[in-house]
């Protein structure tokens, strides 16, 4: 009786495992259906708001594209009016470049005034490219000062991260650059010749040249034999008129 009824509870209770599972399928296959519209949806902002980022970056970097940061300036300066003399009259005899006012878009000093002796960066935005252009090129000979380019936060981030690497390609004899946000690689020739006479002089190369000196050497030895060979049988073919 007790062997029966133990039958009867294991059959009740695989019988009530098997609805339960088949209800959890029913109420999962039920919620995959509801839930995949909302899937799609968060795929289609997903994209939407990449597609914004992108567009906001952009927008960012174009609204930058001609604006310059002046580095080390002495800032004596008591007006806007002052500053933008100042800058005007550096370039001009430092870089002999002329700036001219309708050329200024916008001038101002980067972050709070401070006592420190070191003089805040000055950003100067231009109205055209190709001024900005004329400027960078010739950034070089500017003596105390110096320039870079007006980046974002973000991609002075990643060009700071990206710093060891440029000065490790620089070291391996690489011409290497950051452009934006991107490490530019170009392998120097110089190398490349370098690298190629270092394997011409290989073990194997040495091996081949000592087998051609072998081979030189025994050829003199035969040469030189032949030579004292031919000269003993011109000896022996002297007449034999010895004094009488």
């Amino acid at each position: 009786m007790d062997e029966q009824f133990q039958l009867l509870f294991d059959k009740m209770k695989m019988e009530m495992q098997n609805q339960t599972t088949e209800l959890s399928n029913i109420i999962l296959e039920k919620m995959d259906e509801k839930l995949k519209p909302v899937l799609e949806e968060n795929k289609i902002l997903k994209l939407k708001v990449e597609n914004l980022e992108r567009k906001v970056e952009l927008l960012e970097r174009d609204r930058k594209n001609n604006n310059i940061i002046i580095h080390g300036l002495p800032e004596k300066e008591q007006s806007i009016v002052d500053l933008i003399n100042n800058i005007k009259e550096c370039f001009s005899y430092e870089l002999n470049i002329n700036i001219e006012n309708n050329e200024i878009n916008k001038i101002y000093r980067i972050g709070k005034k401070n006592n420190n002796e070191k003089p805040r960066p000055t950003l100067l935005s231009l109205v055209s490219g190709w001024k900005k252009t004329e400027i960078m090129k010739n950034k070089k000979k500017l003596q105390v000062l110096y320039i870079t380019d007006d980046y974002p936060k973000e991609i002075l981030e990643i060009r700071k991260s990206l710093q060891p690497k440029l000065l490790e390609e620089k070291k391996k004899g690489n011409f290497a650059y950051i452009k934006y946000d991107k490490l530019i690689v170009k392998e120097n020739s110089k190398t490349t010749d370098k690298r190629k006479r270092e394997l011409s002089t290989s073990p194997q190369a040495e091996l081949q040249s000592k087998k051609q000196m072998q081979n030189l050497s025994k050829t003199n030895r035969i040469n030189a034999f032949d030579m004292m060979r031919s000269r003993s049988h011109s000896l022996s073919t002297i007449p034999t008129t010895i004094k009488q």
